[in-house]
């Protein structure tokens, strides 16, 4: 079906009389303003528009912020003008009034640097505060952008439209959460606007898990990472990765055992040893790609994430104190691309061995001109350092380390560069009866009902597991 025009969104909201509510835009002008009063019928809609756009003047009716586009300043907008909306009218029209205030604050693209310059994209903050009914308690949905276009009244155009939808959405599709999310993106695409962020609040939400949400963001394209904290908070990544250290360990986590837990440790006692990272405190990050979330038996899906089998793996996570990326990269150096658009401090890389042997595949690399080498160029032009967690061969009971491992001839003097220059780096202390854990054969025994693989995993999440009854358990 074919979303509904920016114009018939703002004329269907003006149409209805029981929504009204305030429009405070700072940045990009009356962007998402001009819809309704285009539209016409906006005095149906519109009680206030406001642009507080002296700094000044931003505090003195908000409070004092240290950035003036911030989730903290976008929240203040939202409270301030919905209280003073509901405080002037609600005796006068409460009883037939869902009332509304919709905010937004955004650095439009900067002429002070270069039109080439990605960093040179505008960002910014929107979110609405809204009754579902009259005199109803607010409920809030916020959300953080980056805008690509080059020319800045199409970056201003792209906006309104989506000031709009969330309005429109808020309005008319709050009892459907993810068609509202997806609503978003009406009339616009990814090369022109990226959401890395969404958070639903209130009780018109209240069985809204904003884990799914981001979620669905990256499944639905909108970007290509978003994250959530340990408590299951969700942030968009600058406001948990700008200018700090990170280190990143990828898997599938199904579940998550004492191999794959030490493989963490101890390549983040050796990164936080690092002398460049002397007084920082580096973000540690479990990444899950689309692409692990999808796969069952080694054979990756089509189909939509299992939303119940992610949250599990996400509860496991969180239980250890541990926060998610979810990403739709799939080379390594598609991961550290995105991470160092936060960053330009160290990027460490949890990694066992054999997870090496897919960053050496050729086949991987198909769609870049230069092939495996590129795509190496890529992965360590930044600060980036791996840490190669041993292996037990099978075979021989041997144990495989970042000085042992054979590589392929075409890659040997290539990967002696790596380790030389300490790009590679062996992961030391490791613990050696846990080389034989294999988190295929543990989520195997849990879903057939055997005992053993409580001793594959952490106490806390085997304590989970059961009462939860994650990933098919079976009580033996």
């Amino acid at each position: 079906m074919t979303p509904l025009t920016p114009q018939q969104k703002a004329l269907r909201i003006n149409l209805d009389r029981s929504v009204y509510g305030t429009l405070a835009e700072i940045g990009a002008g009356q962007e998402v303003a001009r819809w309704f009063f285009q539209a016409g019928g906006a005095a149906r809609t519109v009680a206030k528009t406001i642009s507080a756009y002296d700094m000044a003047v931003s505090d003195a009716i908000y409070g004092e912020s240290e950035r003036y586009v911030s989730r903290q300043r976008v929240s203040g907008m939202m409270a301030y003008e919905y209280n003073l909306l509901v405080e002037r009218l609600s005796a006068k029209r409460g009883d037939q009034t869902a009332f509304f205030a919709y905010a937004d604050t955004v650095a439009t693209r900067s002429y002070s640097r270069s039109i080439d310059n990605s960093s040179a994209d505008g960002n910014g903050w929107l979110g609405i505060r809204f009754q579902a009914t009259p005199h109803a308690e607010p409920s809030d949905i916020i959300i953080h952008i980056i805008t690509r276009d080059k020319e800045r009244v199409r970056e201003q155009e792209a906006i309104g439209i989506l000031g709009v939808n969330l309005i429109h959405g808020a309005a008319f599709l709050r009892r459907e959460p993810v068609e509202l999310l997806i609503s978003l993106m009406d009339n616009l695409t990814r090369d022109r606007v990226e959401m890395d962020m969404v958070q639903f609040s209130g009780p018109a939400f209240a069985e809204v898990d904003n884990r799914l949400m981001s979620l669905q963001l990256v499944e639905h394209g909108f970007t290509d990472a978003a994250m959530f904290t340990a408590k299951g908070r969700v942030v968009q990544p600058a406001e948990a990765l700008y200018k700090k250290p990170i280190l990143v360990e990828r898997g599938r986590f199904r579940p998550i055992t004492l191999l794959t837990l030490d493989l963490l440790e101890r390549s983040r006692e050796q990164f936080f040893a690092e002398p460049e990272l002397e007084g920082e405190e580096p973000v540690v990050l479990m990444e899950m790609t689309l692409r692990g979330l999808r796969s069952e038996g080694g054979l990756l899906s089509e189909e939509g994430v299992d939303q119940k089998e992610f949250l599990a793996r996400a509860d496991t996570l969180r239980a250890l104190g541990l926060s998610v990326l979810i990403s739709n990269h799939g080379p390594y150096y598609q991961l550290v691309e995105n991470l160092s658009r936060y960053t330009q401090k160290n990027i460490g890389i949890a990694l066992g061995i054999p997870a090496l042997g897919h960053v050496l595949d050729e086949k991987h690399y198909h769609g870049l001109s230069g092939g495996g080498l590129e795509a190496i160029g890529r992965l360590f032009k930044q600060h980036v350092r791996m840490y190669l967690y041993p292996y037990l061969d099978p075979n021989t009971n041997q144990l495989v380390t970042a000085e042992t491992l054979e590589v392929a001839p075409r890659w040997r003097h290539l990967y002696a560069f790596l380790r030389e220059n300490r790009y590679v780096e062996p992961v030391r202390n490791c613990t050696r009866k846990y080389l034989s854990i294999d988190g295929d054969e543990v989520l195997r025994q849990i879903q057939a009902g055997e005992p053993a693989w409580e001793n594959a995993v952490p106490p806390e999440i085997a304590g989970i597991i059961k009462q939860e009854r994650l990933f098919g358990w079976k009580e033996h």
